[in-house]
């Protein structure tokens, strides 16, 4: 079974209020003797040349494009992906012509791919750039071909510098940390004072007018162990009265303003579903439902220069060496287009979709059997091109997901595969992911991406997600669509088979950045639990009931079935059978025991919301990469022991979870877009890499980044979150995927505990 991390112990070292970590050095220069002080020392070129008022000269002979006429650095150099690069330099010619810049690494395409127009007069070029590939033996190269008659190009003051970050600080916002959206009515409403004191602080709550209408004092708690920060909570609960522009002031601070209202989370409820539309692939995104700037053609429709996810085949033999250590590949290819680009990449991944699309499905399905449902998710209620099918909208679109993975299935009769040195018969079991052979720049847009899409070897665990989400849709489209249903049970069955006859294959660690992430996965067992659950939910079948009874969660300790406190993930998945199983009717006889264990989970985590050591409400005691997402899988958890006892408790201590996402932190950040003051402004992605280029939209409203990490190592965290508290470890870049990414599974989340929030 998956074991959980240790919790992250407290510091030691004197609390302090707010904190930057100690600047980092300057941008280094990358080019040698780029202006030629030093004669040619650094640099080749043909034909030779002269230096000639500190530029390179060189006669070039008329000659089509390409480097046959060249001149580039005589060393290697490291180029970072996704770190941030810019080149200058000046050039001129005796005949106006254009040239090629580059830094290229055989075999990768060039990280840089300049085209410069030279003309008579010196001119001074100057990009920025951001390498795609991660590239140790880069060099400059200006390719020098392509005039059409004989030309004599100068080129002189080179430079390349990685951006300097030696200003760059934390911003910690007020020292009062709210939810920068508000509170409800009828709920808790919970601040953080940041302080130095150790005794209670008067507050006061302001309304829009400034007039005071509320007071107190701070209950003072002590060291927040995850920021490092001594802090005393603000308790107004008991105000209840509607209004927009509240503020709290404290100890000479004030906060940013918020709302208090019984319909906060409803934007935000649509907001964090509509995102996946603008994540789907195969279709184009109409501007009229979301807006024109995220319009876009489709993605990877084989229209050029996609190769694209019509026609798409298994690795070749070079790339799955390099993945599995041995050429594995198939004799077909597959239509995998539909789903919904997986993070700031543009895969798509079985097993990532499969806890995306089954939150999606849960969250609809709630309102189904929960007397505190809602009926804001029928048809018409998303903006989403089938929000007039009769269906409701948040099942349109988890089928648009569902789709593509029930394509991801290995053909019927297909021929044996090469697995661990044997050929084996892989017919039902479904791929793990599939994505482009080598990353592209940030941004793409999807509809240009020219790299070649691959297949990848199926895998155990992405077939039982692939059984328990297809028997999700089985069971909730039968009242809708009697034929998607039954063909959803079909390739469920015929999944949960074969991962049963094949129950070790593995996704390994070693099929990772050649495009796509590996999705490793070394223990299928909280999957079997998983796909039994919904198999047996779905169908009543004995088969399903007597292999979930002997799987190994079903008698596991709460906090190992639960993955608690970390919170389960795509990785950790037996919490969503168990979730299931207490909240979708069936014959299981042991129903209330399984009641139960989500009730003590929730009092596992809400020992952890209290614990004294606990200043901001959070469900977490660590902090690892998509930490955002684990809080609000935790929640999930707390709002279903809600819903399943009536026990307001629950119901407080997961809204107040909720604040935490939208500002109640260490460095008052709402990581979602379009809520809040101070929110997440460049999130990690290709689609909305504004960032580096203003004709790219930023991120959608609703699109959450993966949030604070405490072992963040991109580009950026590696430059400025040194030696950081585990929850201020986090930077507002478009390149720190560590911490600014978006993905399916983290709005997933979002949207499970925001759909639920939006019916109290």
């Amino acid at each position: 079974m998956k074991s959980t991390q240790a919790a992250v112990a407290a510091f030691i070292a004197t609390a302090t209020a707010q904190v930057s970590p100690p600047p980092i050095p300057g941008s280094p220069q990358i080019i040698q003797n780029g202006n030629f002080a030093n004669g040619t020392l650094g640099w080749q070129s043909s034909p030779s040349g002269s230096i000639k008022n500190g530029m390179y000269c060189i006669n070039v002979p008329a000659s089509p494009p390409g480097n046959s006429s060249y001149l580039r650095t005589s060393y290697m150099f490291l180029e970072t992906k996704n770190d941030v690069y810019t080149l200058n330099f000046t050039a001129t010619s005796s005949v106006g012509y254009d040239i090629l810049v580059q830094t290229p690494d055989p075999p990768l395409d060039p990280n840089l791919n300049m085209t410069a127009a030279l003309t008579t007069s010196p001119y001074p070029f100057s990009l920025t750039f951001s390498p795609a590939n991660q590239a140790p033996n880069a060099s400059l190269e200006f390719d020098l071909g392509g005039n059409p008659v004989d030309a004599t190009v100068c080129i002189g003051s080179v430079s390349m510098k990685r951006i300097d970050r030696s200003a760059w600080r934390q911003a910690y916002g007020p020292t009062i940390k709210i939810n920068q959206l508000g509170y409800l009515l009828n709920g808790p409403k919970m601040a953080t004072l940041v302080t130095n004191g150790t005794t209670a602080t008067s507050w006061t709550l302001y309304n829009a007018a400034g007039d005071a209408c509320y007071n107190g004092q701070t209950s003072y708690q002590g060291l927040d162990a995850a920021s490092n920060q001594t802090v005393s909570i603000i308790d107004f609960s008991d105000f209840a009265s509607l209004g927009d522009g509240y503020t709290l002031a404290a100890g000479g601070s004030t906060s940013y303003p918020f709302s208090i209202s019984s319909t906060l989370y409803n934007d935000l409820r649509q907001d964090s579903l509509r995102f996946f539309y603008q994540q789907r692939s195969g279709i184009a995104i109409d501007g009229n439902l979301v807006g024109p700037q995220y319009a876009r053609a489709a993605g990877h429709v084989q229209i050029a220069p996609n190769k694209g996810d019509k026609v798409v085949p298994c690795q070749s033999g070079h790339d799955s060496l390099v993945a599995y250590l041995e050429p594995w590949t198939c004799n077909y290819t597959l239509d995998v287009t539909q789903g919904w680009y997986d993070a700031g990449d543009q895969g798509k991944y079985v097993v990532n979709g499969g806890i995306s699309a089954a939150q999606l499905l849960m969250e609809y399905e709630r309102t189904r059997y929960n007397k505190n449902g809602t009926s804001q998710l029928g048809d018409g209620s998303l903006r989403i091109p089938e929000r007039n099918n009769g269906i409701p909208d948040v099942l349109d679109e988890a089928r648009w997901e569902l789709y593509f993975m029930m394509k991801m299935q290995v053909p019927a009769n297909s021929a044996p595969q090469l697995f661990n040195g044997s050929m084996i018969d892989m017919s039902g079991m479904a791929h793990h992911k599939m994505h482009d052979n080598q990353w592209t720049p940030l941004p793409t847009d999807p509809s240009q991406d020219p790299k070649l899409r691959e297949l990848h070897r199926p895998s155990t665990t992405a077939s039982l997600n692939l059984a328990a989400t297809a028997a999700m849709g089985a069971r909730i489209f039968a009242q809708y669509d009697s034929t998607f249903a039954a063909q959803a049970l079909a390739v469920a069955k015929t999944a949960y088979a074969a991962a049963q006859r094949h129950p070790a294959i593995l996704a390994p660690s070693t099929d990772w950045d050649a495009g796509g992430g590996a999705y490793n996965d070394n223990d299928p067992t909280d999957e079997f639990y998983w796909a039994a659950a919904e198999m047996y939910l779905t169908t009543g079948g004995q088969q399903y009931l007597s292999d979930l009874e002997a799987n190994p969660y079903h008698t596991a300790n709460v906090s190992t079935l639960f993955s608690l406190p970390s919170g389960f993930s795509w990785g950790s998945v037996a919490a969503l059978g168990q979730l299931d199983l207490a909240t979708v009717p069936s014959n299981i006889t042991n129903h209330s025991a399984i009641v139960q264990s989500v009730v003590d989970a929730a009092d596992m985590l809400m020992a952890v919301q209290q614990n004294s050591s606990n200043g901001y409400g959070v469900f977490l005691t660590e902090y690892p990469w998509g930490s955002n997402s684990n809080n609000l899988n935790n929640i999930q958890i707390v709002a279903t022991a809600a819903d399943l006892t009536g026990n307001s408790t629950y119901r407080s201590a997961a809204l107040e979870g909720i604040d935490y996402v939208l500002g109640r932190n260490a460095i008052s950040q709402s990581y979602i877009r379009g809520y809040g003051m101070k929110q997440t402004q460049n999130v990690h992605s290709r689609l909305y890499a504004h960032e580096l280029d203003d004709r790219v939209p930023q991120g959608p409203p609703g699109a959450m980044a993966g949030g604070a990490n405490q072992a963040a190592s991109d580009p950026p965290a590696d430059d400025v979150l040194q030696g950081c508290a585990p929850q201020t470890c986090y930077v507002d870049d478009v390149n720190s995927y560590s911490t600014n990414e978006v993905a399916i599974n983290w709005n997933s989340a979002l949207a499970w505990v925001i759909g639920w929030a939006s019916s109290q």
